[in-house]
């Protein structure tokens, strides 16, 4: 082969590998501007608990949202309102800026779109009739089938509170009934279908719907205040003493062993990674909003030479990544609050409410 042949032919590899790197696969989704920008929220805030595709069960046993079976059944008012109002009592924070949250309306329905393209499934035919079932037959199969779960009263066990009156009231009857006789393979969802039968179905929905009527009205949230909140005092005691016995990320701090360094007047920082409108619903007393999925606007307003102490409720997801961003920007002295604030309120220890720390 003479130099010109061969030169010819190198160029080609050259070339051909260049194309093979920087084109897309071709099972790759071209995504439109309004998906790419969810995509980009879904990445920052929803993975952490939801799973980078949408699996679940990441943190907090958080539902499977990228299920094909639930995409085809969910209605986009559905996913609206569970991303903007969140779920009380539960570790779905409110991300709407109307609930004190960072999202405007238009963000939330460039996450929905995003989430549509998961959706390989054509729309779910559903059955919105009202429930035809008898709400004393329906209670012994709950407590068979499904309190193990979803607890006695649907809002106390791991998995989704389904008898919470907040889901209830926007899950549509189609959606209850699709999800009760098909489950969500493969997740701890099974189908009842066949166990069930029509007739068993009609009763456990029943029984929801009159979960929901006979439901007490939900109290009102504090004023919210548009995300993000400023900055309150950090540390706690400026003159304290050194904390003892905090355990540096990734290792975490016991509940215990930090309240009685606060109890001490030790010189610490307490951080709430949550989103702001969870820390206007209730925060420990004493703590300051530094949300997990942003923290650069408070980088350089937090003490590098002060022990922080970094919590959610996931219990360890959100602030785990907290904890992580400040160590990759310089952050020494950090830890993580083992089991987070739902163990924090079990002890008693105090909290409050509103956007002061």
């Amino acid at each position: 082969m003479d130099a010109n042949r061969r030169q010819l032919l190198a160029t080609g590899l050259i070339a051909l590998g260049i194309l093979a790197v920087g084109a897309p696969r071709c099972d790759e989704p071209v995504l439109t501007r309004k998906e790419e920008h969810g995509r980009q929220i879904y990445g920052q805030m929803c993975a952490v608990c939801h799973g980078e595709k949408g699996e679940g069960y990441k943190a907090d046993q958080a539902p499977a949202l990228g299920h094909p079976g639930f995409l085809a059944a969910a209605s986009d008012g559905f996913l609206r309102t569970a991303i903007a109002d969140g779920r009380r009592n539960t570790t779905m924070s409110a991300w709407a800026t109307p609930r004190g949250g960072p999202l405007p309306y238009a963000a939330i329905d460039d996450v929905i779109a995003y989430l549509r393209r998961w959706g390989r499934a054509a729309p779910a035919r559903l059955d919105e009739r009202p429930p035809r079932g008898d709400v004393a037959r329906g209670a012994p199969i709950f407590a068979r089938a499904c309190a193990g779960c979803h607890g006695a009263h649907g809002t106390e066990g791991p998995n989704v509170h389904i008898g919470a009156p907040q889901l209830l009231a926007s899950a549509s009857n189609g959606l209850l009934r699709d999800a009760l006789r098909n489950g969500r393979a493969p997740t701890t969802m099974p189908s009842f279908g066949d166990g069930l039968g029509d007739a068993g179905i009609e009763d456990t929905l029943a029984l929801l719907r009159s979960w929901q009527a006979g439901a007490a009205p939900l109290p009102n949230l504090p004023p919210v205040r548009p995300a993000p909140l400023p900055l309150g005092p950090v540390p706690l005691h400026p003159k304290g003493p050194e904390p003892l016995g905090f355990r540096t990320q990734p290792l975490t701090t016991s509940v215990d062993v930090v309240k009685a360094q606060l109890d001490r007047g030790a010189r610490l920082g307490l951080l709430d990674a949550r989103a702001p409108s969870d820390y206007t619903a209730e925060h420990i007393a004493g703590a300051v909003s530094v949300p997990f999925y942003d923290p650069t606007p408070y980088l350089d307003k937090l003490p590098r030479d002060a022990w922080l102490v970094c919590y959610c409720a996931c219990p360890h997801a959100e602030s785990g990544q907290l904890a992580q961003k400040l160590v990759s920007s310089g952050f020494t002295k950090v830890t993580v609050l083992d089991e987070g604030l739902g163990v924090w309120k079990n002890k008693k220890y105090g909290t409050q409410t509103g956007t002061q720390p």
